[in-house]
């Protein structure tokens, strides 16, 4: 996510966040947010690449831009909403979002204009856990954002008030880790040959033909394509680029990164074919993708 100014009259700055931790949990600065963190239960482990409260340290409206990153997103607001979220390029007024909300896979860039000031517990889940606890076909999310009742159903306003009320943060990780963990339980399971197929990808960054994947899990190509899409929300080619472009963020984040060296590791033709990937999927160039992810926090982590 790449913050960018945004001219509009800011609210006052935020004191940090009183309620208490608890049992278990720490707090850190990253940045103008504070993040909140537990160890996982087992149970969500192998469906969660991250999962962690945070409250932001200041009011001020702000514009993010957000890229693919092969990732479902859940944030459950316990305060001020997101205002509204589009795809980069679009003229309308976008995915009126107006609470809690949940995103599905994309395969280009968006836009959040945002109040700040938000309180909220944001996961990032693997496309197959979010199949699975999202229970319908996860190309129906593919490039959208919509209320996390629409997904989840009415029980989902019930869980956010809870949340919302705990007492403290522990408190409210023992309420949304006991829902997720009964969710997964009712939810479908994937079929194997798409979460073998996801694994050579991911392992692969991406640099992996869609034939030899078809092989190495024993379907045609277009059974592959078809049972995959449904699973993860993308293609197994537009997913391969992700993931490529992903792990070209994740090594341009590090110390002194060479640009010819990341063109030959993640298998793009030349410099200019990763340029003009980013320019596709992140709507920017590589070295100004890099420069916001490091000054959000860090490398990206594979």
């Amino acid at each position: 996510m790449t913050r960018e100014h945004v001219t509009c009259p800011s609210r006052p700055r935020l004191a940090p966040c009183a309620r208490a931790a608890g049992r278990g949990v720490e707090v850190t600065r990253v940045g103008d947010r504070w993040r909140v963190t537990r160890p996982w239960p087992p149970v969500l482990r192998p469906v969660l690449y991250s999962y962690a409260g945070y409250w932001e340290a200041t009011a001020s409206p702000y514009r993010a831009r957000l890229v693919p990153t092969g990732r479902a997103v859940v944030v459950i607001s316990l305060g001020e909403p997101f205002a509204r979220i589009r795809r980069l390029g679009d003229t309308g007024p976008g995915d009126r979002v107006t609470g809690s909300l949940v995103a599905g896979l994309e395969d280009g860039p968006r836009i959040c204009d945002h109040p700040g000031g938000q309180e909220a517990i944001r996961l990032e889940l693997t496309p197959l856990g979010a199949y699975r606890l999202f229970a319908l076909p996860m190309r129906e999310l593919t490039n959208r954002v919509v209320e996390l009742g629409d997904v989840l159903g009415p029980g989902a306003g019930l869980l956010v008030e809870q949340l919302a009320a705990a007492g403290d943060w522990a408190a409210r990780f023992d309420l949304l880790d006991a829902a997720l963990s009964a969710r997964l339980e009712r939810g479908p399971r994937p079929a194997p040959e798409v979460g073998h197929a996801w694994r050579l990808l991911s392992r692969a960054g991406g640099a992996i033909p869609v034939g030899r994947i078809a092989a190495e899990v024993g379907w045609s190509q277009g059974h592959l394509v078809r049972r995959f899409t449904e699973q993860i929300g993308l293609t197994p080619k537009t997913s391969a680029r992700v993931l490529r472009f992903r792990h070209a963020v994740g090594l341009l984040t590090r110390a002194d990164p060479n640009l010819a060296e990341v063109t030959a590791a993640c298998g793009f033709y030349d410099q200019a074919h990763l340029n003009r990937e980013f320019r596709a999927l992140a709507g920017t160039t590589p070295g100004r993708t890099a420069a916001a992810r490091v000054a959000e926090g860090g490398p990206l982590a594979p």
